[in-house]
């Protein structure tokens, strides 16, 4: 590492250590008056509940609660990169007073805001001002050897005392300016850090089981949009067997039935009806065939996704340019999923893009199954209800899967999907 790079990165360091100082001290002097302003009207107005004026007073105060709460959640993801969840239960608009205080006080996220109150204003004080103290207090320790002891020294002549070091001369002094400087280098790793753990303390406090509650929400809806899946895919099996299958091996048995009775009538015809019953026989078998094929295809459950994919492009009316790189494969639902997916995107893309050449990118990395899908169509593509692409995204739901759709107007368009999976 050259010297320009160790200059470089020291600088860096320096204004992330001055950033997170400045940072934590901004938090703390909004943290102490906040808390305590809204802790106190939120106490006192939910005593006054019973008396009618609480009732009023309750749903605007708890609403600056959220609003305090949502602001450190915005500090958290955009200092620290910490996410903290929050699942609000949403109101009625119409509801009376009563009702929607109650309702208020009842949701888990707002009693969670309410709880993290005195929770702020007494630990998160603290930790929002340690990275501060970390930095400023070394600082301190320096200035006292270049003469700030005589400031701080009173009129009897008593030592001050900075940390364990009684300063009382220029000796001492700098035995205070040795303990500052150790002090800095212990700011100069700890100051980010200890920031990371106010909005960690917060996010204990606020996210609580809210996360979870969002999972659950979301996997209700994954396992609602997998059965409803499933019960269309039944039907149109039901639906693909009366009208095919059923019918022509209905029809077959009563051929063999009348070639029953004309075989030594008139063996001719009985000969004709075997004939029309073997046609019929070929053509249900292939149809039972395609059906099999629809609910799994074979070449997919042979050789695996990728093949299967390169196997739709060839069937393309389009150019395809597929490419492939895994190492294994996944289990046989999420490359069901997958190929079923990508199969309904490159029929859209030929159907709807008006492109003229496709690209197919199949890979895995960091544990998902990553595939992009580029077409240089006109572009306008998005997800909306009862589209197919809406198919698409509840079919990776299932398996907390996401659908992604970049489509400018002109194009070009960009579908990707990702789901979590390991290679076998």
């Amino acid at each position: 590492m050259n010297t320009d790079t160790k200059s470089h990165d020291v600088r860096a360091r320096a204004r992330e250590v001055l950033l997170a100082a400045v940072q934590g001290l901004v938090l703390a002097l909004v943290v102490l008056p906040c808390g305590v302003a809204f802790l106190v009207l939120t106490l006192v107005s939910v005593a006054l509940v019973p008396l009618g004026v609480g009732l009023v007073t309750t749903p605007a105060i708890l609403t600056g609660v959220r609003a305090l709460a949502d602001a450190r959640r915005r500090l958290a993801a955009e200092w620290c990169g910490i996410r903290i969840p929050a699942v609000y239960q949403p109101l009625p608009r119409t509801v009376n007073p009563w009702r929607r205080t109650f309702a208020l006080l009842r949701d888990p996220q707002v009693r969670r805001d309410v709880l993290w109150l005195p929770v702020d204003i007494t630990a998160g004080f603290a930790t929002a001002l340690l990275p501060a103290v970390l930095l400023f207090y070394p600082v301190e320790g320096i200035l006292l050897a270049a003469g700030l002891w005589r400031a701080y020294l009173p009129a009897s002549g008593h030592a001050y005392w900075y940390l364990f070091v009684p300063v009382s001369g220029q000796g001492t002094a700098f035995l205070a300016a040795l303990l500052g400087a150790v002090l800095l280098a212990v700011a100069w790793r700890l100051t980010p850090r200890a920031l990371t753990a106010h909005f960690r303390l917060t996010r204990a406090v606020l996210g609580g089981d809210a996360e979870l509650a969002e999972r659950v929400r979301v996997l209700t809806e994954s396992r609602r949009d997998a059965v409803d899946t499933s019960a269309a895919e039944l039907r149109r099996i039901e639906r693909d067997l009366h009208d095919g299958a059923q019918a022509r091996l209905v029809a077959m048995g009563m051929d063999l039935g009348t070639i029953e009775l004309l075989v030594e009538r008139d063996p001719a015809q009985a000969r004709r009806l075997l004939a029309q019953a073997r046609r019929n026989s070929a053509e249900a078998l292939e149809e039972l065939r395609d059906l099999v094929r629809g609910i799994h295809p074979p070449v997919l459950a042979e050789r695996g996704l990728g093949d299967a994919v390169r196997a739709l492009a060839l069937r393309l009316p389009l150019p395809t340019e597929v490419t492939v790189e895994l190492s294994g494969r996944a289990d046989a639902p999420v490359e069901s999923a997958a190929y079923f997916a990508v199969s309904e995107v490159l029929t859209n893309a030929a159907k709807h893009s008006g492109a003229d050449r496709v690209w197919v990118d199949v890979h895995h990395a960091d544990g998902r199954l990553r595939i992009t899908v580029t077409d240089n169509g006109r572009g306008g593509a998005v997800i909306e209800a009862g589209s197919g692409l809406a198919g698409v995204e509840r079919r990776l739901g299932t398996f907390d899967g996401v659908l992604a759709v970049g489509s400018p107007a002109g194009g070009p368009t960009l579908v990707t999907m990702e789901i979590p999976c390991a290679l076998s």
